[in-house]
């Protein structure tokens, strides 16, 4: 149940709106699409389900090629951000509504109905109709009946989104079981970086309407090929700074350390937990002014300047510090990206290694 994007394009209007993207997800896989709004996830996902028709570029499933076919011919299933379930019917209703449209036999549709209630934990909810629902298990309605169809491919469109926090955790947790239960090709898109490690699997991390990188999820997290899934996959997106390597060292602020890269112009990135306000014996200074905090409980967030720069911080408790007061924080260097003048990952494997 392989499938295949090759050289998929979508031009709108005269505007690209999917830049040609090679891909091929294998069965059984949890595939996420990470990228902020408006970088192309939602007609990614539409040209894979077949809703929309690619500009360019071929659409193969299970080794056919499938991009002129119908959605209802393609074995899809899709789950929205606004999950619908019919108001007037009961949740067993609900879930059995697609294979009543196929005609499929009574007992076969009792039967499949009764196994996907129990792996969606919805058995004890299967008289109640929708309104008597909370969100998420409402949610987990419109997802049973995405996966009682029996579906090789199932996409998610942000399906957590509107939902409180304790249910969005609770279903982040459920959906990799739910997953490798079914055995079907997962497609998952979100715009938030720590959903895609919860998930695992691989990532397409996405950005204007370009793939930028496709892989493993951690990999793709610990070694961005540039500094655009960098930013992409970095919550809040990765602080930069323009930097000079000379003699084989880079050079910050009153900072200096080795690097292994030619001498030259880089960016060099890093992410906002590993700066601190407390020194080790690896760290080096870095001199920031203090704009603002933002208290989470736990956390603090800082947020910064550094010169014409805008930096974010994540620091560890409760951090009363005066807006506009001079800061010197410190970063181990083993965390910094450097990307060169073209924006691609420097060849330097203890920074890709060690972030």
């Amino acid at each position: 149940m392989t499938l295949e994007l090759q050289g998929v394009a979508k031009d709108v209007a005269g505007q690209t709106w999917i830049h040609p993207v090679d891909l091929e997800l294998a069965p059984g896989s949890m595939n996420v699409l990470l990228g902020p709004t408006l970088s192309g996830k939602t007609t990614l996902m539409r040209l894979m389900a077949g809703l929309d028709q690619p500009s360019s570029g071929r659409i193969v499933w299970q080794g056919q090629d499938v991009t002129g076919r119908r959605v209802q011919d393609r074995g899809v299933a899709m789950v929205y951000q606004q999950f619908i379930n019919y108001p007037s019917m009961s949740v067993y209703d609900n879930i059995a509504s697609p294979l009543r449209l196929q005609r499929v036999a009574r007992a076969e549709i009792d039967k499949r109905v009764r196994q996907t209630a129990e792996m969606m934990r919805l058995t004890p909810l299967l008289d109640r109709r929708p309104l008597d629902l909370s969100g998420g298990q409402q949610q987990r309605t419109a997802l049973a009946r995405a996966l009682v169809k029996g579906a090789g491919l199932v996409l998610l469109d942000e399906p957590l989104a509107n939902l409180d926090y304790k249910l969005r955790e609770e279903l982040r947790a459920e959906i990799p079981r739910i997953f490798e239960a079914s055995g079907a090709i997962f497609v998952y898109a979100t715009t938030e970086p720590e959903e895609a490690l919860l998930l695992g699997g691989s990532t397409a991390t996405l950005w204007e309407g370009r793939v930028t990188q496709f892989g493993p999820t951690p990999q793709v997290y610990r070694a961005p090929q540039d500094a655009v899934t960098a930013r992409v996959f970095s919550d809040p997106p990765m602080n930069f700074k323009r930097i000079a390597v000379q003699g084989g060292e880079a050079v910050l602020d009153r900072a200096r350390w080795r690097v292994d890269v030619a001498d030259g112009r880089y960016t060099a990135g890093f992410r906002a937990p590993h700066l601190s306000l407390r020194q080790s014996p690896q760290s080096i200074a870095l001199d920031a002014r203090l704009d603002t905090t933002e208290i989470t409980g736990a956390e603090t967030y800082l947020h910064l300047r550094h010169g014409p720069d805008r930096w974010v911080g994540l620091v560890p408790g409760v951090q009363t510090l005066p807006a506009g007061a001079p800061l010197t924080l410190w970063l181990d260097p083993a965390h910094i990206y450097l990307f060169d003048e073209g924006g691609r990952l420097a060849r330097a494997a203890p920074y890709a290694r060690a972030a």
